[in-house]
C-alpha cells in the first residue's frame, strides 16, 4: 500500500506564449480608414522638382503644372477563427474563451505588420552588403533619406531587428544623455522599457520587431522610411472580434476579422538597412 498520494496542481490563471500580439508598424506609416470601397487611393502630390522662374520676355510668368500621383491599395479580408467544444472548455486549463478572443486579435495584428513590412521590402534603395550595425551604418541610411530630399521632420522611423539593436546598445552614442533622453542602460522613468514603442536618436524614431526578413540570420533586411512613404489602409468600422456559442454544436468560437492593404507610395523614402545578425543566433 502507497503511503503516498500527490496531486497535481494546476494554475488557472493561464500564461501567454511568447509571440508579438500587437502592431508595432502601424503608427509609423500613413493611415487611411476606408468607409466603403475595396481600394484606398493615396496622393502623393509636388512641384516635381520645380525651380523657380523669371518672367518672360513677352510680360507673362511661365506656368507649370503640378506632379500629383495618385496610388492604390487593395484591401483583403483576413480572418483569424478559433473554435473549441464545451467538453474541450470545460476540461482543460484556464479560461479557454479569453485564451480564444487574446490569440486571434494577436494574429489579426500580427497581420497588419506584414502587411507593411512586405511594402517596406519593395525598396530599392539600399546600403549595400551586410554588415553588422554601427553609427556609420545609421548614419549612412539616414543620409540616402536626406539625399533624397526626405524631410527629417520627426517622422522617420527605422524597423530594426533584435540583433541590430543589440549591437546599437553597445554604441555610446545611442544610450548618452548627450544625444537621446532616454539612455538603453539604465533605470527609473527615463530607461527604455520592454514594451512597443519609439526609442528616438539620430532624429529618428528606433523600433525593434522580431518578424523582419532575415532575422536571426547573416541577411537581415532592416528598413529606414520616412511616414509619408508608406501608406496603409483599412475598414475601421467593419472590424470584428466577436465570441460566440453554437448551441447545436456545441461549440464556443472567437473570430478577429480586418479589411485592409498596405502600399508604397514614394521607393525615394525608404532604405533597406542589409544587416548581418548572424552572431546573435542561438547555437
Amino acid at each position: 500500500m502507497a503511503d503516498t498520494a500527490f496531486q497535481t496542481q494546476y494554475r488557472q490563471e493561464f500564461i501567454a506564449a511568447f509571440e508579438q500580439n500587437q502592431s508595432l508598424l502601424r503608427d509609423s506609416v500613413t493611415t487611411e480608414a476606408v468607409i466603403k470601397g475595396n481600394t484606398a487611393t493615396f496622393l502623393v502630390a509636388g512641384s516635381g522638382g520645380a525651380e523657380a522662374v523669371t518672367r518672360g520676355v513677352n510680360g507673362l510668368i511661365p506656368a507649370r503644372p503640378d506632379d500629383l500621383d495618385q496610388l492604390s491599395a487593395t484591401l483583403k479580408e483576413w480572418h483569424d477563427l478559433v473554435r473549441k467544444t464545451r467538453f474541450n472548455i470545460f476540461a482543460s486549463q484556464g479560461n479557454q474563451r479569453e485564451i480564444m478572443q487574446k490569440t486571434s486579435m494577436g494574429v489579426i495584428n500580427r497581420k497588419i505588420d506584414q502587411e507593411i513590412i512586405t511594402e517596406l521590402n519593395t525598396g530599392t534603395l539600399d546600403t549595400g552588403a551586410a554588415v553588422t550595425a554601427s553609427l556609420a551604418l545609421a548614419v549612412r541610411a539616414k543620409v540616402i533619406l536626406g539625399n533624397n530630399k526626405v524631410p527629417a521632420d520627426g517622422n522617420l522611423f527605422a524597423a530594426v531587428t533584435p540583433a541590430f539593436m543589440g549591437y546599437l546598445l553597445q554604441v555610446p552614442e545611442f544610450g548618452s544623455a548627450d544625444y537621446v533622453s532616454r539612455k538603453p542602460v539604465d533605470s527609473g522613468e527615463t530607461a527604455f522599457t520592454d514594451k512597443a514603442g519609439f526609442y528616438r536618436w539620430l532624429g529618428v524614431n528606433w523600433i525593434e520587431h522580431p518578424d523582419l526578413p532575415g532575422v536571426g540570420t547573416s541577411a537581415e533586411k532592416n528598413f529606414m522610411y520616412h511616414r509619408s512613404a508608406i501608406g496603409h489602409a483599412v475598414n475601421k468600422e467593419g472590424i470584428q472580434s466577436p465570441v460566440g456559442y453554437d448551441e447545436e454544436q456545441d461549440y464556443s468560437y472567437a473570430r478577429c476579422s480586418c479589411d485592409m492593404g498596405s502600399k508604397l507610395l514614394q521607393n525615394s523614402g525608404v532604405v533597406v538597412i542589409n544587416h548581418d545578425g548572424s552572431a546573435y543566433a542561438a547555437e
